[in-house]
């Protein structure tokens, strides 16, 4: 099935409408568990985080993902801080992004930063995504829930690779059986159907350095490591042969660049991710049509369904998230096997992913402890110059 192909940039068949679904495990909880404290108006976060999507994938012609900022997301679910400030947050981020971008700063770090340590990221990722996969995800309906997700994770990994029968439809297919006979409010679908737009509103430039303090402190230290650093090395392991490579500059802008827009709409701040790179790969998805499709979907709930998306959107069970989750989570930790064979830098990696997964700040903490001791020992003379 050669399917529709623009320039091999976008293309649209099978494989990349199964990719499309390979970061949704991680981004369709995080906005609807926002939505809550913030007050946003669901729609509109479904519609901008659509047309971000799409933008995206146009613009890089491969899966490359826009996702919610994680850090912050968790700090306003858990500190239950008003919209206004998160919106002021993702102003301030984009603009610290831009001057990062500017002045050169993101591409020195991309460059100097170890090879093991931005593997070490990677895989701390990798064990962050299991984990909240296998504790929260996966329990989430119980004994069904278990059989649900046993029957995903065994649907995964049998057709993981397969491009005749792509697995993630299949999994897809399997959680929106499983949401019918569980029964959905089909009276809120439709009483909830109407055209919903995004408005214009201005950031509280007040709220600027609380947000700054508040929740960009937290967030740049990920954002750097995994959304720019690990984002560009997934790139060039995933498609090496892209000629000119995408360089950390290059993502860095299309960061800054969405989250100094999305403020004035109400859109929830967003950032690239080397996670949701390796979801929409391990799921099929070759080229920007995934993502392409991706937004497409979110931006149709939020425009036509956008008084009753939280109910749509259970169309896909958490259990089926958790094992979307666990093969990214696959995906992204087999990339540290280049450094598996080398005991030494094998260590630095795992060190790095043990503290990115298990400390605060951990991604920051282990990107500095790795790339210290990976000096040392390359002072010492235990490791060839890189």
């Amino acid at each position: 099935m050669p399917g529709i192909v623009w320039r091999e940039r976008l293309r649209f068949d099978r494989n990349e409408l199964a990719g499309a679904f390979g970061d949704i495990g991680t981004d369709l909880p995080l906005l609807l568990a926002m939505v809550g404290p913030t007050g946003f108006d669901l729609s509109s976060v479904l519609v901008l985080f659509g047309l971000a999507q799409i933008a995206s994938g146009v613009i890089y012609g491969l899966p490359m993902p826009m996702q919610p900022l994680k850090a912050m997301a968790v700090i306003v679910i858990t500190q239950q801080l008003t919209g206004a400030t998160l919106l002021a947050g993702g102003f301030v981020m984009g603009a610290v992004m831009l001057v990062l971008s500017l002045s050169g700063a993101l591409g020195w770090l991309a460059r100097n930063i170890p090879r093991p340590v931005v593997r070490g990221v990677q895989l701390g990722l990798a064990l962050s995504l299991a984990n909240l996969a296998l504790k929260k995800y996966v329990p989430a309906d119980g004994d069904w829930g278990y059989a649900l997700a046993a029957a995903g994770l065994a649907v995964g990994l049998v057709l993981r690779g397969n491009r005749r029968v792509p697995a993630a439809l299949v999994l897809m297919a399997l959680g929106g059986l499983y949401a019918l006979t569980r029964g959905l409010d089909w009276a809120a679908i439709s009483g909830g159907m109407g055209v919903h737009l995004p408005s214009f509103a201005v950031p509280d430039w007040s709220l600027m350095g609380t947000a700054a303090w508040l929740l960009v402190a937290p967030q740049l230290p990920l954002s750097i490591s995994n959304s720019v650093v690990a984002t560009e090395q997934t790139l060039k392991d995933l498609f090496p042969e892209r000629q000119p490579p995408i360089d950390a500059r290059r993502i860095g802008l299309t960061y800054a660049a969405t989250n100094l827009v999305l403020p004035f709409f109400g859109g929830i701040p967003l950032c690239h991710g080397c996670g949701g790179l390796a979801g929409h790969y391990a799921m099929g998805g070759r080229t920007g049509g995934s993502v392409v499709i991706y937004g497409g979907l979110y931006l149709l709930v939020g425009l036509v369904f956008g008084g009753a998306a939280a109910e749509v959107m259970r169309l896909f069970p958490l259990p089926i998230l958790g094992v979307v989750l666990l093969l990214e989570a696959l995906s992204l930790g087999l990339l540290a096997r280049d450094v598996a064979g080398d005991r030494t830098t094998f260590g630095i990696t795992l060190l790095v992913a043990l503290l990115a997964a298990g400390v605060p700040q951990g991604y920051l903490v282990g990107a500095v402890v790795g790339t210290l001791w990976w000096l040392w020992l390359r002072h010492k003379g235990s490791l060839p110059a890189a």
